[in-house]
């Protein structure tokens, strides 16, 4: 059976790449688009509860339009599902990606004019120029400081999840307002180059067989237990965004692994290690 958060199919309307696969009543070559607000649930229908977000500049496919919702698949990895249609524009050409924790975007080249809107880590932005404090994007101006190239990419996914420690938990959340272990996964592969999808089951699938049991983790390691994921630190710390502590933090790994087992969430599946 398909996995319904990667088919590109409304359930009345489909990619025409399912053509033959899924008795759909009409075929779309989709329509190019792109999240022009700073957070967006992702559902699996028009106005249900989330499956995931997408934040602001996420480049996506329209593959239905029914009243004030669009049906999408996410640029990213692929994920499908119900937005706002409010909350999509034009593509645009992303240079740069949000290496804050979060920015603002202000409507003038200054801190004191006021912010047009927030955004979280990993934005990706289409800077039109720049001065010496400021880079301009079509919204406003975000401040050079929050900002990098997206090429080269970064270099240690735990640098950059550790950007989002505090980050209140949020099931299904991606965004520095709320974000759950797998979103800080991702988010931390994503800003160094590294394809990942979105949910842990789909990373668990994504990195290939579990490590060899008693293999000492490394910087970068996965733990995958079903339903949760978190990154190792080193041998002796992880971190991830938990339902414990309700949000990202640091935790020691045998007590980790003790608590979860302890409080019986089910068993540790084991450990992987990304581009290995």
């Amino acid at each position: 059976m398909s996995d319904r958060r990667l088919t590109p199919f409304s359930g009345r309307i489909a990619l025409e790449t399912l053509r033959g696969q899924v008795a759909a009543e009409a075929f779309t070559e989709g329509e190019p688009a792109r999240v022009i607000l700073p957070v967006v649930d992702l559902s699996p229908a028009p106005g249900a509860l989330r499956d995931r977000q997408l934040i602001f500049g996420a480049a996506v496919t329209v593959i239905e339009r029914r009243a004030a919702a669009a049906f999408v698949q996410a640029a990213a990895d692929g994920y499908c599902g119900w937005v706002p249609a409010v909350a999509l524009g034009a593509p645009a050409r992303p240079t740069h990606v949000v290496s804050a924790a979060a920015t603002h975007v202000y409507r003038e080249a200054s801190i004191k004019r006021g912010e047009v809107m927030s955004l979280s880590l990993g934005t990706r932005l289409a800077v039109l120029d720049e001065d010496a404090k400021f880079l301009r994007i079509a919204e406003g101006f975000v401040p050079r400081p929050h900002l990098r190239p997206l090429d080269p990419p970064e270099t240690d996914p735990v640098a950059v999840a550790e950007r989002l420690l505090g980050t209140p938990y949020l099931w299904g959340g991606n965004s520095r307002e709320g974000i759950d272990c797998s979103g800080l996964v991702q988010v931390a592969l994503a800003l160094c180059g590294r394809a990942c999808p979105a949910d842990s089951d789909q990373q668990s699938r994504a990195f290939g067989d579990f490590l060899p049991a008693g293999t000492v983790p490394q910087r970068g390691d996965l733990f995958f237990w079903k339903g949760h994921v978190a990154m190792a630190c080193d041998g002796e710390r992880l971190i991830h965004a938990n339902g414990h502590t309700m949000s990202v933090a640091h935790e020691g790994i045998a007590a980790c692994l003790a608590r979860i087992e302890a409080a019986g969430d089910g068993p540790f599946l084991g450990l992987k290690r990304p581009g290995a």
